[in-house]
C-alpha cells in the first residue's frame, strides 16, 4: 500500500517538515549539541521530510520505514539537501530498537494497529537513554469524522489517555489533543484531530 501511495513524482506529504516537530527541535538537541551530535531514530518516515529537517540540525538520524519507494524518495530529497540519512527498510512489527541507545525518538503520523503500537511504545521507552525524549503527534479517532488524512480504521489511531498508559517510564513535558490545521502535502491538508506529546526519559 506505502509503496503505491509514494509512486508519485510529487511528495504526498510536502518536502516540509511537520510543523510541531519543527516547533520542539530546541527539545531534541538542547542537550548534544556542543558533546555529541544528537542520535534520532524516526518511525515510519515515509518519504524524508522529518529526518532530513532533523539531519540539516546537525542530528545523526536513522529513517525507519516499511516502503523502499518512501525511502529512496527520503535518500534523493537528503541528497539534494546536502544531508545525510541512515536508512533502515523494516517492518516497525519486527524492527529491534536498540536499548538505551537513542537520544530522541521520534513518530510523525506513524499509524499502526494497536496492538503492534503497545509493543513498539515499550520498545520506544526501553530505546531512550537517559535524558532521551520521545516526540509524537498523530491522529485521534475524532479525525475520522473530519475526513482530511489518515487511517479510515480507530484502532489505528490512539488518544492521550492510552499513550500515557504506553509509554509508562516516560515523564511528559507537553500532552494535548487538539484540533489544529494540518498543511502537509497534497494527502494531509485540512482541520486534524491530533495528540501531541514530548516525553523524556528520567
Amino acid at each position: 500500500m506505502w509503496d503505491e501511495r509514494y509512486n508519485d513524482d510529487d511528495y504526498v506529504y510536502g518536502t516540509t517538515p511537520n510543523s510541531f516537530l519543527a516547533s520542539v527541535i530546541d527539545r531534541i538537541q538542547h542537550k548534544h549539541t556542543h558533546v555529541h551530535p544528537c542520535k534520532v531514530l524516526s518511525l515510519g518516515e515515509g518519504e524524508g521530510r522529518n529526518a532530513v529537517f532533523l539531519a540539516e540540525h546537525g542530528c545523526i538520524v536513522t529513517a525507519v520505514d516499511s516502503s523502499r519507494v518512501g525511502l529512496s524518495k527520503a535518500e534523493k530529497l537528503a541528497k539534494a539537501r546536502g544531508v545525510v540519512l541512515k536508512i533502515l527498510h523494516s517492518d516497525l512489527a519486527h524492527l529491534e530498537i536498540e536499548t538505551a541507545g537513542w537520544d530522541a525518538i521520534v513518530s510523525i503520523f506513524c499509524h499502526v494497529p494497536s496492538q503492534l503500537r503497545k509493543a513498539l511504545h515499550r520498545k520506544v521507552v526501553a530505546g531512550l537513554r537517559p535524558g532521551g525524549v520521545f516526540v509524537l503527534e498523530a491522529y485521534t479517532p475524532s479525525q475520522l469524522a473530519l475526513k482530511t488524512g489518515g487511517p479510515q480504521d480507530a484502532d489505528m489511531t490512539m488518544t492521550l489517555a492510552q499513550l500515557e498508559k504506553e509509554l509508562d517510564g516516560l515523564v511528559f513535558e507537553h500532552a494535548q489533543e487538539l484540533e489544529r490545521e494540518v498543511v502537509e502535502g497534497k494527502l494531509h491538508t485540512g482541520l486534524g484531530a491530533v495528540v501531541q506529546i514530548i516525553a523524556r526519559k528520567p
